[in-house]
């Protein structure tokens, strides 16, 4: 394997973890709670760039062409990319103040209670979601992320995850907009065997046993683990759990091979070729669910209690997951020349999606075009003391302030049940 280029494996001017903790608070200090992250880029060896992410086209294959296009922006992570041949800080956002750039991880190690809130902090000891955006010219595999039990046995945690399709980064569908999720109903514990048993003879069928959604552009999805999906070329914005495991049940996609070791990547060695046990770590009564769009599809809720006269907080991601509250986000749009306090109970990480202006003190701007390593004016982390004491927020442009965050476990009392958005 080719080398990654030095320029590529660390951010410019990076801090030591033991010199974090003076720099960090200067820089909360200078941002009124609020912390600068910059881009967060991530390779996917198997997946075709949908190129609407606004990285400059000639850094697309910034990691090597081997490592695969670059697809995915993540937003506030703590969390590391589960890539082969990954460098070390792949999928980790980082902090930028000074001139000087360190991990939002080693900042939440050093002010987690600041940062996240006591009851994040004391439950779990780091910010335990992320969000991304993904964009892919066609199809994902269709696949699932384990649940919290069966991610454990590989020393990982499970992941539920969710979607929402914002308008801005979709002028154009791109090869499939149209998600297969689930199984349908009736299918067979012998008919997913037996695509598993064909896999190397081609195209295994699973799709055949799926049913597929055409995405609706300003809506969203909620998915449970162990629920298959094979997410469409929409570009995603995509809250989710602090964990990168997957397995993939499709053998070929759009007439690239998905290779077995992407199927059992997350499980135990001695279980690679136990087909019971692969089939065994899907929630089969969640895929084969007659419901499954009233169960799980998103549609924006207006947050009456958030909005205002000049600007809109709308609820794009709620529900809960096997009865837990585990994340959730908001749309926030301001109108040109308007402006409003955003007061939230807890953290948030911020990523702006059109327009410009200001948050606090920190400038907002929606880049055009993106090259590797450069820093935007668009991500913020909003923390846990900035975000319960109100940050004001204005539109000093022409066109609306459109902004996306998203947010930890148990953080709201009034979230939206899934299907709240009939009544609405």
């Amino acid at each position: 394997m080719r080398a990654i280029p030095v320029e590529h494996t660390m951010p410019e001017n990076l801090l030591s973890t033991d010199n974090v903790a003076a720099i960090l608070e200067r820089a909360l200090a200078a941002g009124d709670g609020l912390l600068r992250l910059t881009p967060t880029w991530v390779p996917r060896s198997f997946l075709h760039p949908g190129r609407r992410l606004k990285l400059h086209t000639s850094d697309l294959y910034a990691y090597g062409a081997e490592r695969g296009g670059i697809d995915e922006r993540w937003f506030g992570s703590t969390t590391e990319a589960a890539n082969e041949g990954r460098v070390w800080h792949e999928g980790l956002s980082f902090v930028s103040f000074e001139d000087q750039q360190f991990t939002l991880k080693d900042a939440v190690a050093e002010a987690g209670t600041r940062l996240i809130g006591p009851a994040i902090w004391e439950k779990y000891n780091r910010w335990p979601i992320y969000s991304k955006f993904f964009d892919n010219m066609g199809p994902i595999p269709h696949h699932m992320h384990q649940g919290f039990k069966d991610a454990e046995l590989v020393g990982q945690e499970g992941k539920p995850e969710s979607y929402y399709f914002p308008p801005q980064y979709n002028n154009v569908d791109n090869n499939f907009c149209y998600t297969f999720m689930g199984l349908e109903p009736g299918t067979t514990r012998d008919q997913i065997r037996s695509c598993l048993e064909n896999w190397s003879r081609g195209d295994n069928g699973i799709l055949d046993l799926s049913k597929a959604y055409r995405l609706k552009r300003g809506s969203g999805w909620l998915i449970p683990p162990g629920v298959l999906h094979a997410p469409g070329s929409l570009c995603t914005y995509e809250p989710q759990w602090g964990s990168d495991v997957f397995g993939m049940f499709q053998s070929l996609v759009e007439g690239r091979e998905v290779p077995w070791s992407l199927l059992v990547k997350d499980m135990p060695a001695d279980k690679h070729q136990d087909l019971d046990f692969i089939i065994d770590q899907l929630d089969w009564d969640k895929n084969v669910d007659p419901n499954f769009k009233d169960n799980n599809y998103l549609e924006p809720i207006v947050d009456s209690d958030r909005s205002g006269e000049g600007y809109t907080d709308r609820w794009i991601v709620y529900g809960t997951v096997d009865s837990a509250q585990l994340f959730s986000a908001k749309e926030l749009t301001i109108e040109p020349g308007a402006r409003c306090t955003l007061q939230d109970p807890g953290a948030s990480s911020w990523i702006t999606t059109q327009g410009k202006g200001r948050i606090g003190n920190l400038a907002l701007q929606t880049p055009a075009l993106i090259r590797f390593g450069q820093q935007t004016e668009d991500e913020v982390f909003i923390s846990y003391e900035a975000a319960t004491a109100g940050v004001e927020i204005e539109n000093s442009g022409s066109e609306p302030l459109v902004g996306l965050r998203y947010f930890g476990p148990d953080v709201h009392d009034n979230l939206p049940a899934m299907g709240a958005y009939k009544d609405a």
